[in-house]
Order: structure tokens, then C-alpha cells, then sequence
């Protein structure tokens, strides 16, 4: 086992997502200098404060590519298309490609590619395949790759985790098609991490496929009941011969907090058995054996301990519409003076969502989150990653930061299922008299004549709520209170 050369630079893309958030933290507390590579070079604030260097890159423009691959020797690619819609193996294969002729040119020495388990053949899901096929394409320009392939990654924030999770804990009883009898072999997170750092090392691994996973082969059964066992509670699966993919991430949407979107690729992996057949990366890195019952406990005393480090919704779902805001918008613009301080007000508006409310009408907005689920939309379910802190890119219930200046400016975009672009914006200033002001704005973009017709419709319940709102965030910034519980008012 030779050591990673000292001066060896190293990307990791998807920096923002689950796994990327996760490595490149690890890499730098090891003390390898890290690269973080995503989209949006402002959803990396924590990764540059903790000394990464931050570039923005889309891996479906390739001129966006060159400059971030430049002086990389090693790159690790953690980008796909979940929740992509109909052309997402198309949209990976290009990202694929692009990010492989970039590299190429730019002289990177070595790709480390997170793909995922099962057996090639015509019975693979169209996720898993792809998923292979994202490894074959990074070889096709000749930069050696190590392809790691896991099953199921146990882990606060991990959206198959949150699945299995949400429903153990919310159900009692579960009528399951026949895939709860396929076979897994689940995998904790520190441990994918681990592999992926360890493979630096082991030069055997370099141009290999290696499987990796936890060593303990469960049915989705078994997992389900597993989990409930480790909050002490019981669950009974009653299995039944017709159930579709469709209509289990349908069921997925509305009990657990995962969308539709991210569900049903992970429901259409699910008749595969996927289970490690080459074990030769334990060999090389040894690893304490964790069982799926440890690494559960594990995920759940992360969750219980405060704001995680990333989970899978830290990335924007591939099928979010870029539509620029522009003047001939529909809007509902509310302005409040208040006389608490600029800074009281604006953490009244830092602390929107999640178990804070929104001020007002908080019945309507759970109903709202509930047709959204039932639409197949994202819901209310994901909340917040810190009940007071946020950062571009961070989600807030079905809304996503777009922008955040410190005491001054929030702005959320909606990911909600709706006819157009929406956009929540708060900005809080200094009055020259004393106090300070709110200025509250509710931006709509139609993409078609229906959506006119939707905010024509709703109007009325907006101004109903939009008022409320803006006076509920004055009201409790003057009231000083700092137990997010009491700064909620609800009418419904």
C-alpha cells in the first residue's frame, strides 16, 4: 500500500450533495488539500470556511469543466441525475462524458466513481443501469477509474435511509409488494466514506470495480423491521403480489419525506437483489464489521445531535425550471415598519419554516404541503437542516434559499408542484428614525396560461396570508422571543 503523494491535488464534485458534503470534510480533516466543485460556489460557504477551495462547475456545460479540473490529479465524480425525470440516462451519460474529456485534457491522473450494486442484465432497473453505464463512459477517455458500487448507505440524511426510517416509525402495519423479499446489503456511511478516502492508497484499486457494503445480506423486510425494533416499535408487512413500482413511490411520496421525484428510481431498484460478490477491497482496507441495527442507532444519535453536515436534499432536485425574475412578474409586495432593531427582525425571518412556522395560517400551509404530496410534489416534510441558520442552496419545508445576505436579504424559490416559478423574498433595513422595516415580496412567473389562471385563483387566500405573515414576523420580532414554538400564529 503506497501513500497518496503529499502534493496531490484532489476534486470532489457534488460537493453540495450528500456523499460529496461528507468527503470533502473528511479529506480536509485529514489534511488533503480539497477542491469542492457544485453548481452554486455560494452553497459551499461551510466547505470554504473549513478550507476548501470552492469552484462552481455543471457538468452538462463543459466550458464550465476546465478551469475546475485544471492542476487536479485526482477527481472524485459523485454526481447523477436522481429525481432527473424521463431523460435522466441520457443527462448522466453526457455529464459522464463531458467531465471525462475535460479531465483528459487537463492531465487528472485518476477518477474515483460511487456507482451502485446489482447484477448487469436485462433485469437491472433503469437507475442501477445507468448507474453502471455513468462508469463505463468515465473510462471511454482512458483516465484509469476506480468504481466503487454500494447497495442501500445508512445515514442521517441519506434519502434511502429517510425512506425506511419514515416508514418504520410512521406505520404499524405495511401492505408491500414482492420486493420486500430481495435481497440487500446495506452499508453505514462512515464506511462509504472510508472506502472512498482508503482506495487512495491501494494502488490495486486503481482501474478496478470493487464492490462495497456492511458485510450483512437482509431482505427489505427484514430492514424495515429492524429499524422499527431500534425505536422500539413493531411492524407487520403483509406481502401482496401486485403492487407497481409506480404505485409504491406514489405510497413513498405520501408517508415518508422523500418526493416522488427521488422515490421511484430507488422503488425501481428494489426487485434487484443487490449484494456484494467481490470482496477483495476488504482485504486491502480492513474495516470494523458495523451491523445494520448499529449503524441505524448510529444515524439516529446523528440526527438527535443538531444540524448534519449534508442530506440528500442539500443538492437541488436535476429537474428544478432556471427561469430569470424579471420585471412583468406577478407579485404581492408587503411593507412593515416595526420598532425592533434591524437585526431582531431579520432572525425572525432567519427562522421561517421548519418547526417555526410561517407566522400565520400555519393549518393552510400544512394542507398546502399535503396536496403538494398528494400531487407528487416534495411536501412540507423535509424542514430545516438548523432551526435558525441558513445558507444559499439550504432547503426551508418545499421552498429552497436562492439567496441569503446576512441582516438584509432572504430569498426562497419554490419546489413545490405549481404552474410557474415562485419566489418568497424578505428584506429587512434600518429605518432613519429609528426601528426598522420589512419589505415582504411574493414573485410569480407563469409558464403558460394556466399558471395566470393559478395565481388569478389563489389571490385572495395569498393576500389572506401574505398579510398575516408579514405582521406575524413583525410581532414576534418585537416581542424579543427566542422559543420558536411561541412565534408561530396559526388561524387554521
Amino acid at each position: 500500500m503506497s501513500e497518496l503523494p503529499e502534493r496531490s491535488r484532489i476534486l470532489v464534485t457534488g460537493a453540495t450533495g450528500y456523499i460529496g458534503g461528507r468527503l470533502a470534510r473528511q479529506l480536509l480533516a485529514s489534511g488533503h488539500p480539497v477542491r469542492a466543485m457544485a453548481r452554486d460556489v455560494r452553497r459551499m460557504s461551510a466547505l470554504q470556511d473549513a478550507g476548501a477551495q470552492c469552484v462552481e462547475g455543471d457538468m452538462l456545460n463543459a466550458a464550465s469543466l476546465t478551469s475546475a479540473v485544471e492542476g487536479i490529479d485526482v477527481a472524485y465524480y459523485l454526481v447523477h441525475s436522481m429525481g432527473g425525470g424521463a431523460d435522466f440516462e441520457a443527462r448522466d451519460r453526457q455529464a459522464a462524458r463531458n467531465f471525462s474529456a475535460a479531465g483528459r485534457i487537463a492531465g487528472v491522473k485518476r477518477i474515483i466513481y460511487l456507482g451502485g450494486l446489482g447484477q448487469s442484465g436485462p433485469g437491472l432497473s433503469k437507475h442501477l443501469a445507468s448507474r453502471q453505464e455513468v462508469g463505463d463512459v468515465l473510462r471511454e477517455e482512458g483516465i484509469p477509474v476506480t468504481e466503487l458500487r454500494a447497495a442501500i448507505i445508512v445515514g442521517a440524511g441519506s434519502a434511502s435511509f429517510e425512506i425506511i426510517r419514515d416508514l418504520a416509525k410512521r406505520l404499524r402495519v405495511m401492505i408491500c409488494p414482492r420486493w420486500v423479499r430481495s435481497r440487500c446489503e446495506p452499508i453505514a456511511i462512515h464506511h462509504v466514506i472510508a472506502y472512498l478516502i482508503g482506495v487512495l492508497r491501494v494502488p490495486e484499486s486503481i482501474g478496478q470495480v470493487l464492490d462495497i457494503g456492511g458485510g450483512e445480506v437482509l431482505t427489505y423486510e427484514e430492514l424495515l423491521k429492524q429499524c422499527a425494533e431500534v425505536m422500539g416499535k413493531g411492524i407487520f408487512v403483509i406481502r401482496v403480489p401486485v403492487l407497481t413500482p409506480r404505485l409504491s413511490s406514489y405510497w413513498l411520496n405520501l408517508v415518508t419525506s422523500v418526493p416522488i421525484a427521488v422515490a421511484r428510481p430507488l422503488v425501481e431498484g428494489l426487485r434487484n437483489d443487490v449484494v456484494t460478490t467481490d470482496r477483495r477491497i476488504r482485504d486491502w482496507i480492513p474495516l470494523d464489521r458495523v451491523t445494520f441495527r448499529e449503524s441505524v442507532a448510529i444515524a439516529f444519535t446523528e440526527e438527535s445531535a443538531g444540524p448534519l453536515p449534508s442530506r440528500w436534499t442539500s443538492a437541488a432536485l436535476a429537474t428544478a425550471d432556471r427561469y430569470a425574475v424579471g420585471d412583468d412578474v406577478l407579485r404581492d409586495e408587503r411593507v412593515r415598519a416595526s420598532t425592533a432593531p434591524s437585526d431582531a427582525l431579520f432572525r425572525a425571518v432567519e427562522r421561517i419554516g421548519g418547526n417555526t412556522g410561517w407566522y400565520y395560517g400555519n393549518g393552510l400551509w400544512r394542507l398546502r404541503g399535503m396536496l403538494d404530496r398528494i400531487f407528487g410534489g416534495v411536501g412540507l416534510r423535509r424542514g430545516r437542516r438548523h432551526p435558525e441558520q441558513v445558507v444559499p442552496g439550504d432547503i426551508v419545508d418545499f421552498w429552497r434559499v436562492e439567496d441569503y445576505v446576512p441582516g438584509k436579504r432572504l430569498r426562497l424559490r419554490a419546489e413545490m408542484k405549481i404552474p410557474g416559478v415562485a419566489v418568497l423574498e424578505f428584506e429587512v433595513s434600518e429605518r432613519p428614525g429609528g426601528g426598522s422595516s420589512l419589505r415582504q415580496s411574493a414573485l410569480f412567473v407563469p409558464v403558460n396560461p394556466w399558471g395566470r389562471m393559478y395565481w388569478e385563483a389563489m389571490r385572495p387566500l395569498h393576500a389572506f396570508i401574505f398579510r398575516g405573515m408579514a405582521d406575524g414576523i413583525v410581532r414576534a420580532a418585537e416581542a424579543g422571543r427566542d422559543d420558536p414554538d411561541s412565534l408561530t400564529t396559526s388561524t387554521a
